[in-house]
């Protein structure tokens, strides 16, 4: 996990020393770009909380410990993080 996160670092570094194509500068990534980035990253977090959340939850309903409700809704509450995304895309 920290090589990870020690390569995401780098890569943070190299994109805001970059300069833009003209010299002037700029971001080196365009804004359609960088949210889609956003909105991709933010899916694959998701995703990954999910799947964790969903293997606990049928393990709980096999047990009969809590209700399919509650398990639904506990399965869903990662994909706000999603649409909380697309609502910073289009504010």
């Amino acid at each position: 996990m920290a090589l990870v996160l020690n390569s995401l670092a780098e890569n943070a570094v190299a994109l805001q020393e970059t300069a833009a194509p003209a010299g002037n500068g700029g971001p080196a990534i365009e804004q359609g770009a960088a949210a889609a980035l956003g909105i991709g990253l933010a899916a694959i977090g998701a995703g990954y909380a999910e799947r964790a959340i969903g293997a606990s939850v049928v393990g709980a309903l096999a047990e009969d410990s809590i209700s399919p409700g509650i398990g639904i809704l506990l399965t869903v509450l990662p994909e706000t993080l999603v649409i909380f995304a697309l609502v910073a895309l289009f504010v």
